[in-house]
């Protein structure tokens, strides 16, 4: 053994430094796994033998671990509060420096810096310096001598420090205000604001404790603050949710409404707290304005429905602030009033009328939810259980659209009123009896009722024309227009077709709605629809083809009412056209079936063009056409090789057109009657009756035209037993067609026949009368160009008296009595430009003048 061996050997605990059991070095990684044990029991020896020591504070910076550190080398302690202090105080003489320089770009940054500081400073509830008012007193003066200095010089600073110095206004008037107290004392008595200052921050006699003892308080405070959390707003400030702190809140959550990392969630949090502790109706209001902006505003996308819930909570907000309204009518709600101070309590007593005036608006709120409802439906899978339930909210919409209207007639506030009301009729000018009378029951179970409900009979007409008649007395004339159309909807909805076509045409629209918006020119393309669907069930087929004709030459039918976007071959549409399209589609429950409205039109076409086509002598007349559309369908049945059962409501029409030229009526009637389609109209049996009867009076014009040419005379007891129709409906649709000049011959009563007379027409007569044909068609034409030209759009809702349009009318009572002496093809021309007044206008402008000859 050497004899550094044999001496003794120094005490282990004593000699090795103490190493934290994660920090190993290189050469510790190098020992045994024995060595390291024995390591680790030494340090545990070691800390059960020393004093506990106490845990540093939080605000004690350059407190170390290190217990290797030279003790001799004496640090200067400084408390967190104290080092905040010194950096605001640095930041102050950096200011005071770029002011010496007029330098309003840096000044800016370090006030911000500075207001960055304060705003820790009263998050861990420590008293805003006086250091920091002095500033702020000091940047006043200093702004107002440097805008009069700007002024007054000839010139000008730079671009950047110019709107350095105007943000700076902007800054310090909105620190000031929120600190205005703390100014005021400091103006006062600046002495005394330090020693109050001083006062508040002098330290509290701490008597000596144990470490152990230190340790524990500390780590329960430590508990005691993580278990306490509270909202904070702007910069971290506690938010305290006190009647006194309502309004000074609510400015925080309006100065950040909008902002780009502003969460929306937590703003609506915070003032649905603040609703629970307001108290007077003026707080209540405020804090409900400010509630349903805030939830309006949470879904900022147009592309996307707002939230179902979000919708209810909104719906019932708005049904709350109308029962406020109402029951304290010391409260207004108005668009425009005078200003006044957002952070004051207002009662009735402290205004000079005694009426406290609000700035909001009920009516926006009532249109932003409806707005959301059917964008929402808009977005829903119609054919889902989804769809049906979200429609069931309709009820509780309609109610607060009810509520709205009684609110503004207490209030008297017309432009309002108007549309609300418009809102109202709008929900159901179009829906079912049925619908409606749910929807009345409704709104009348509710504690505010408007003035106009619904009669004791039961009967929706007398609402709608009640509703209808206060819009006509508005002065808005979008309203009055979508009023009108909306009364000529319901009368066709429920088969008063006269009644709607002489509102129609009296009303003059059909002149003047290409210059309306697009959803009115929607609205009034369902009008047409609507009531060439009403006239088809009154049986008025010529009056139905005449409706639909200009709609469906068109082939966009279901775009012109806005009930799909139609993709046309060379038109390719935007992104942002085709948004815009999609959003001004209608919900999927107040479509117009086009199955069924295409299968109206091409049975009224069949039974109008038909005879039409037999009636025609010549090639030339066969060329003038009523129904393109139907015409087309004709053409290409007639090519095909071989037709096999019907399958379609088309295939079904086409072999029906065939087998009334063939003078099959009877089996005409099954095809037409075995389209499935009629089961979705109202009525379908009374439709079906009135089919078989028009398919047998047009089977018989068919055959009389036919056949006409191969008899000299023809008895009407066998015209009645082969059509199976009464001998004086045959006697009376035969004196018909005399009368008109449509068949050339004359019945013998006595001996119960027609006889025919022949006439044959020479070349030049024939000539003369096709000339006669396209001059009337020529002279049309010129006056409407005219009329367009001239800009001759005087609608009903414009005209001082009654006296417009009784010129055109003489002159189209002229060319019909012209039309009517004619014979065939101008037979068909005339009933175009009859037809043409019902539909001018539609969609884009559409051209009302597809069944007549160039």
């Amino acid at each position: 053994m050497s004899s550094d061996d044999e001496g003794p050997k120094p005490a282990a605990p004593a000699a090795k430094p103490v190493m934290s059991r994660f920090l190993k070095t290189a050469g510790d990684s190098s020992s045994s796994e024995e060595e390291s044990s024995e390591d680790e029991s030494e340090i545990s020896d070691e800390e059960e033998q020393e004093q506990p020591k106490p845990r540093a504070g939080r605000f004690l910076h350059g407190a170390s671990s290190d217990e290797d550190s030279d003790e001799d080398v004496k640090r200067v302690v400084k408390s967190a509060k104290d080092k905040r202090l010194e950096e605001m105080e640095a930041t102050g003489k950096s200011m005071d420096n770029a002011l010496k320089i007029n330098d309003w770009v840096a000044i800016s940054n370090e006030f911000d810096k500075l207001v960055r500081m304060v705003q820790r400073q009263q998050n861990v509830s420590e008293p805003v310096p006086p250091f920091f008012i002095r500033t702020l007193a000091n940047l006043e003066t200093s702004l107002n001598a440097a805008v009069a200095k700007d002024k007054e010089s000839k010139k000008k600073m730079n671009a950047s420090n110019a709107r350095a110095l105007t943000a700076m206004k902007q800054k310090v008037k909105k620190i000031s205000k929120e600190y205005e107290q703390e100014l005021k004392r400091f103006q006062e008595d600046p002495e005394g604001f330090e020693r109050e200052y001083q006062t508040a921050l002098a330290p509290a006699e701490v008597t000596a404790a144990p470490a152990k003892a230190k340790r524990a308080r500390k780590a329960e405070e430590e508990d005691e603050e993580d278990e306490e959390f509270t909202t904070v707003g702007k910069g971290g400030k506690g938010i305290q949710f006190t009647p006194e702190n309502i309004f000074k809140n609510l400015q925080v959550v309006q100065e950040n409404r909008g902002k780009k990392n502003t969460d929306r969630m937590e703003q609506i949090r915070i003032l649905e707290k603040l609703l629970d502790v307001s108290v007077t109706p003026y707080q209540r209001i405020r804090v409900l304005l400010a509630l349903l902006a805030a939830r309006f505003d949470y879904n900022s996308s147009v592309a996307t429905h707002m939230p179902v819930d979000l919708w209810l909570a909104a719906q019932k907000e708005v049904d709350k602030l109308i029962e406020i309204v109402v029951k304290e009518p010391g409260y207004s709600i108005q668009e425009i009033t005078e200003d006044y101070d957002e952070l004051a309590e207002r009662s009735p007593a402290t205004e000079k009328d005694g009426i406290v005036r609000i700035r909001g608006s009920v009516i926006s709120f009532v249109d932003r939810l409806d707005d959301e409802f059917t964008k929402s439906l808009q977005n829903i899978d119609p054919h889902g259980t989804e769809y049906v339930d979200r429609l069931k909210d309709e009820k509780v919409l309609y109610s607060t659209i009810c509520r709205a209207q009684a609110l503004y007639e207490k209030t008297k506030q017309e432009d309002p009123l108007a549309r609300v009301i418009m809102r109202r009729l709008e929900h159901i000018y179009s829906k079912p009896d049925a619908v409606v009378l749910a929807l009345e029951a409704t709104a009348a179970t509710s504690n505010i009722k408007p003035s106009i409900v619904l009669a004791s009979d039961g009967r929706t007409s007398s609402l709608i024309h009640s509703l209808c008649v206060h819009l006509y007395k508005s002065g808005n004339s979008l309203l009055r227009t979508r009023a009108m159309l909306c009364h000529i909807y319901h009368y066709a909805l429920h088969n008063d077709f006269h009644t709607a076509r002489d509102m129609l045409l009296m009303s003059h629209l059909q002149e003047s709605i290409h210059n309306a918006d697009v959803a009115t020119q929607i609205l009034y393309n369902r009008t047409v629809v609507q009531l060439g669907l009403s006239a088809f069930r009154c049986g008025l087929i010529k009056e139905a083809q005449a409706t639909l004709q200009d709609i469906f030459a068109t082939q966009r039918v279901k775009e012109l009412l806005a009930q799909g976007v139609h993709q046309q071959r060379y038109q390719v549409l935007t992104p942002e056209q085709e948004k815009a399209e999609r959003q001004r589609q209608l919900p999927f429950h107040m479509h117009i079936n086009t199955e069924l409205l295409e299968a109206a039109f091409l049975v009224s076409s069949m039974l109008v063009e038909i005879p039409l086509l037999a009636s025609i002598d010549s090639e030339e007349q066969r060329r003038k056409v009523i129904s393109k559309p139907f015409r087309r369908l004709l053409d290409f049945a007639d090519r095909q090789v071989f037709t096999g059962p019907p399958e379609s409501t088309r295939d079904h029409i086409m072999q029906a057109s065939k087998a009334l030229q063939n003078g099959e009526w009877e089996k005409c009637r099954d095809l037409i009657q075995s389209i499935k389609i009629w089961s979705l109209m109202p009525e379908c049996a009374l439709v079906k009756e009135m089919l078989a009867k028009r398919i047998q009076e047009e089977g018989l014009r068919t055959y009389l035209f036919t056949y006409a040419p191969h008899y000299s005379t023809l008895s009407l007891a066998l015209l009645a037993r082969t059509f199976s129709l009464p001998l004086r409906a045959v006697t009376s649709l035969v004196s018909k067609m005399i009368w008109n000049e449509e068949l050339a011959a004359s019945l013998d009563q006595s001996a119960g026949v027609v006889v025919f007379n022949r006439v044959e027409l020479s070349r030049t007569q024939q000539l003369a009368q096709t000339l006669a044909e396209k001059v009337n068609a020529l002279v049309e034409q010129n006056e409407k160009a005219l009329d367009q030209k001239l800009g001759v759009s005087t609608t009903w809702n414009e005209r001082a008296d009654g006296a417009k349009g009784d010129k055109r009318g003489e002159q189209t009572q002229e060319r019909n009595r012209r039309g009517d002496r004619n014979r065939g093809g101008v037979r068909g021309g005339a009933r175009g430009g009859r037809g043409a007044r019902f539909a001018q206008g539609l969609g884009s402008q559409m051209a009302g003048n597809t069944q007549r000859n160039r």
